[in-house]
């Protein structure tokens, strides 16, 4: 597939390294020279330094036989203009735009053929908002990935001593929960990938990644771990666009207190938040944590716009004593170091999160959801089987007779309203949603050709 890249920040750059090694042809346009020439020295890739909205430069980008655009720069309105360029002038058949502003946002007229030619819209506030809010609402997980709308759940967890399951092998799963179908799709221990069987035995410190029905993940989760006990009480460090997201989505459940160093900015979001505590301070301010109680606080999120700021106000609160500390981080070495040791509890990548998304819309065959796990060394998707057992290489065969890559795993379908977790016999029909877990994601394009539909199907 031909692809065209507009800029070449932290999530420009990540998707070009996650789509070079696909054998795609991908160009990324960035009126930066310095950046895009690191770029071209990491990765396989052909560069064109300009401003990517302009047709001349889209023009020596190769848009007119390119499949797809996505335009991902710091610019809502150079990205929204390229699509339109791209589409009026070059006929580029798919267009991805990252839009942040939350005004445009709200206007969905202002998208679609006749106005602005968008195919899909990504806003990595919302996307980034979503995934902490799950990580809130599930106390103790890693990583929740939802499937199928929500009715199957993806989770990760760090397993601990005492966990009912850790010592013990998987097969004994079903032994201590015999009413709840389960599947643990992946472990990684040490930073290794090591695919389940039935006599792989958990250990402490494993990150385990199990999939089940929404209803089923806390009781799992007490399997492995010591059972975390509902969140309560969240401070929020940063009142930027994700911090009042946040903030605005958990007030009415959760008691939210939001720290903002801006007196402005503070000011505005005491008048939107209806129920949320506004202080006005300096989120790593010792005093300020101490007076807020951050001994009693169950979740910290540093969600400023300043990785170094983020780490350090969140090594601080977690010191001090708050149940669970989160920072937001976009440089990955930055997240990598945080992850790696104790410091915080959970590095949250905006630009993982996104990749996921747009990664959505570039997959080969009916692929409708991607996760990136573990920094993208991984991935989890969700593919649904079209065809016939004469047109499909996996409508009508067993889980068993289906020649997966090294590393992947079907671990669940969902047919109908109906949630199955996959054993060896279990026999995929037209139009299941199968869930699969890739341990190496160069065999994504492998996966891509099984749920791919002969020319034969009709």
């Amino acid at each position: 597939m031909k692809i065209i890249i507009l800029g070449a920040g932290q999530v420009g750059s990540s998707l070009a390294q996650n789509l070079a090694s696909e054998a795609n042809d991908i160009t990324v346009v960035d009126a930066d020279p310095e950046v895009l020439r690191d770029l071209k020295d990491r990765l396989d890739i052909r560069t064109v330094t300009g401003h990517g909205s302009r047709p001349n430069v889209l023009e020596r980008a190769g848009a007119e036989d390119a499949d797809m655009l996505i335009a991902v720069t710091n610019s809502d309105e150079t990205n929204m203009v390229a699509c339109q360029v791209a589409y009026t002038v070059f006929h580029t058949p798919n267009r991805i735009a990252r839009v942040r502003t939350a005004e445009y946002l709200e206007h969905p007229e202002l998208f679609g053929p006749k106005t602005l030619p968008i195919d899909t819209l990504i806003s990595p506030e919302a996307l980034v908002t979503h995934h902490i809010r799950r990580l809130i609402e599930h106390p103790g997980a890693l990583q929740v990935l939802d499937f199928a709308n929500g009715r199957v759940q993806l989770v990760g967890v760090r397993a601990y001593y005492g966990g009912p399951l850790v010592g013990h092998e998987l097969r004994t799963l079903s032994e201590h929960m015999p009413n709840i179908d389960t599947r643990v799709a992946a472990i990684f221990r040490k930073d290794r990938a090591i695919i389940p069987e039935g006599h792989t035995v958990i250990e402490p410190d494993d990150e385990v990644f199990f999939i089940a029905a929404r209803e089923h993940i806390r009781a799992i989760m007490g399997e492995l771990r010591r059972l975390d006990s509902p969140y309560r009480r969240i401070l929020i460090a940063g009142g930027g666009n994700i911090g009042k997201r946040l903030a605005e989505q958990l007030e009415r459940d959760y008691s939210v207190k939001i720290i903002e160093r801006d007196m402005r900015r503070a000011q505005y979001l005491s008048e939107q938040l209806h129920h949320s505590i506004v202080l006005m301070g300096d989120a790593a301010d010792e005093e300020l944590l101490l007076e807020e109680n951050i001994e009693n606080t169950d979740v910290f999120c540093a969600l400023t716009n300043d990785d170094e700021a983020n780490i350090l106000s969140a090594m601080l609160a977690k010191r001090l004593g708050t149940r669970k500390a989160m920072a937001l981080i976009n440089r990955p070495s930055y997240a990598r170091l945080v992850e790696s040791s104790d410091l915080i509890d959970i590095a949250i990548s905006p630009q993982q999160i996104t990749i996921g998304t747009l990664l959505t819309r570039i997959r080969k065959g009916d692929i409708v959801a991607v996760h990136s796990l573990r920094r993208g060394a991984a991935e989890a998707i969700e593919a649904i089987a079209h065809g016939d057992e004469h047109s499909s290489k996996v409508v009508g065969r067993a889980v068993e007779d289906i020649p997966l890559p090294p590393g992947t795993t079907i671990a669940a379908l969902v047919r109908g309203d109906e949630v199955i977790m996959a054993h060896h016999d279990t026999v995929i029909q037209a139009e299941d949603h199968v869930i699969l877990f890739l341990v190496d994601k160069k065999h994504i394009p492998d996966v891509e050709k099984l749920f791919s539909v002969g020319v034969t199907f009709l």
